[in-house]
């Protein structure tokens, strides 16, 4: 009976390892912050070309050079990942390009020309599209995680464009007669579309065209 009993408890405890053991998060990596850095890169760069719903998870792992083990230690899923992509490597864009250029311009019009005229035509930019305003039209009519994080990325940017207005209107720089929010999702609402019309086109002239009107606009809210 005694042995029995033994037995008995072995068995249960080997169970219990087991189904612990199969709960847990894929093997930690040697280099866990490089190794996460390498997986958004390849998630946003796949994701960029394909769409999210279409983003081949074994070319993400293949373009990164880590195994499925590192991915689900970082990221308890696809979605997962795709959120931390819109979180982390769209918003850094989104920040480097607009917030931080409008945080203290000496002169906001002139700030937002040369963002404008910043902007990349080159054919991969073309064929690919704004990463921000493509995941937002995939996604957020399905995915109320996409459409929260793309909505939030969206209201920074027409905030510190439409702050950096104000700004320019108390230094006499903007006409008082501008309404700074409306302009704000004007020139986004503008800027997104010419991507939009130059990716479904594949014409770099189309999207030139576009933001040389985005300039004219800008031009037209300085004061007199």
């Amino acid at each position: 009976m005694l042995l029995t009993r033994t037995i008995l408890a072995c068995i249960l405890v080997g169970m219990l390892d087991g189904g612990r053991n199969s709960k847990r998060k894929g093997t930690a990596p040697r280099d866990p912050e490089r190794t996460r850095k390498r997986l958004l890169k390849a998630a946003f760069q796949e994701i960029h070309l394909s769409g999210f719903r279409s983003a081949d998870m074994n070319a993400i792992l293949a373009q990164a050079g880590v195994t499925k083990g590192a991915l689900y230690y970082h990221f308890d899923s696809k979605e997962a990942l795709g959120y931390a992509v819109v979180d982390e490597v769209i918003a850094d864009i989104t920040r480097d390009k607009w917030l931080h250029p409008l945080r203290n311009p000496t002169n906001p019009v002139d700030t937002l020309v040369a963002i404008v005229q910043s902007t990349a035509v080159k054919p991969q930019d073309l064929q690919r599209g704004c990463p921000l305003n493509n995941l937002a039209q995939e996604m957020s009519p399905i995915d109320e995680g996409f459409r929260r994080r793309t909505a939030r990325l969206f209201k920074h940017w027409h905030d510190a464009i439409a702050r950096a207005l104000r700004t320019g209107q108390k230094q006499g720089a903007v006409r008082s007669n501008v309404d700074p929010d409306e302009a704000a999702t004007f020139l986004i609402a503008a800027y997104e579309g010419y991507f939009s019309l130059a990716k479904n086109s594949q014409d770099a002239q189309v999207l030139r065209s576009g933001l040389r009107s985005l300039i004219g606009y800008l031009e037209g809210l300085r004061a007199p």
